[in-house]
């Protein structure tokens, strides 16, 4: 009987246990420091990562995985007649999803590429929801329509307090970032169909405690609770499970993962950074 296999790439910010119970294949991105390639998770982590971030010379570079490190991938989840489902980043911060297109059509067998229009564990969120799915014996239409499901329940939030790389990677401009580096501005952004839409800004610590408790509020009015919730920030491992604390004892029924962002997220959003993913019931 064909199977339904999952795969995704580094930035699901997937636990080690999660990949091997529900056996997930990842796909690494690849992160340019000074010259030097590395492949995300495999032979640079996320804090070694942010260790060469902070001296190097000029902005570190990303890029999708290589259209034949695809098909090397897809080739032999097929060749049993199983069904493979690529869910991946979205397309706004890669070119992996068009990558994994054009691996698919190149592949002899039935390989779907979906764009979860997200990023870190709320892709996470959404993948773990296929690959349980997947793990009950579901078929592949019936882990499309879960997935499908899941997206409407989960969503993403980032808080930025340094905008120096927003402005290097030519998300900002030079003179927004400057204003905003003298100002001390730090900005709210709720990801929406794979676009960042900032929603505040403001000034110091405060602005960001009152964005944090935005989202809180959001998730004590859902009417049937809170399914999960991912806590990823670049560095500043002490205000991650400060916040991670707060959280549990809002929503002590929820699965709480704290982590430390993928080098993908932390290139963008630069040091200090938060990232909020949750998924409703």
């Amino acid at each position: 009987m064909a199977q339904v296999k999952i795969v995704t790439d580094s930035t699901a910010m997937l636990l080690p246990d999660e990949i091997e119970k529900y056996q997930i294949t990842v796909v690494p991105l690849t992160i340019v420091i000074d010259g030097v390639t590395y492949q995300d998770g495999i032979t640079i982590s996320p804090v070694e990562f942010m260790d060469k971030m902070a001296v190097a010379k000029s902005l570190p570079q990303t890029s999708q995985p290589a259209l034949g490190l695809f098909t090397e991938v897809y080739e032999p989840l097929v060749a049993d007649g199983s069904s493979v489902i690529s869910i991946h980043l979205t397309k706004g911060l890669s070119g992996s999803v068009d990558a994994a297109s054009q691996a698919a059509m190149m592949v002899d067998g039935d390989v779907t590429v979906i764009d979860s229009d997200l990023i870190d564990r709320s892709l996470g969120m959404i993948v773990l929801a296929a690959a349980k799915k997947a793990a009950q014996g579901a078929t592949r239409d019936e882990v499309l329509a879960e997935i499908e499901a899941v997206k409407t329940k989960t969503e993403q939030y980032l808080m930025v307090s340094k905008l120096d790389n927003l402005v290097a990677g030519g998300r900002l401009s030079k003179t927004a970032g400057l204003l905003a580096g003298m100002l001390n501005i730090r900005i709210g952004a709720h990801v929406v169909s794979g676009n960042i839409n900032v929603e505040t800004k403001g000034r110091g610590a405060k602005s960001t405690k009152a964005y944090f408790k935005k989202i809180t509020d959001i998730l004590q009015a859902a009417p049937n609770g809170v399914h999960a919730i991912g806590i990823s920030t670049a560095g500043i491992p002490e205000k991650r499970e400060e916040l991670g604390e707060q959280l549990k004892a809002m929503f002590p029924d929820t699965h709480i993962v704290l982590q430390q962002t993928t080098p993908i997220v932390a290139t963008h959003t630069g040091d200090a950074a938060i990232g909020f993913s949750y998924q409703l019931n």
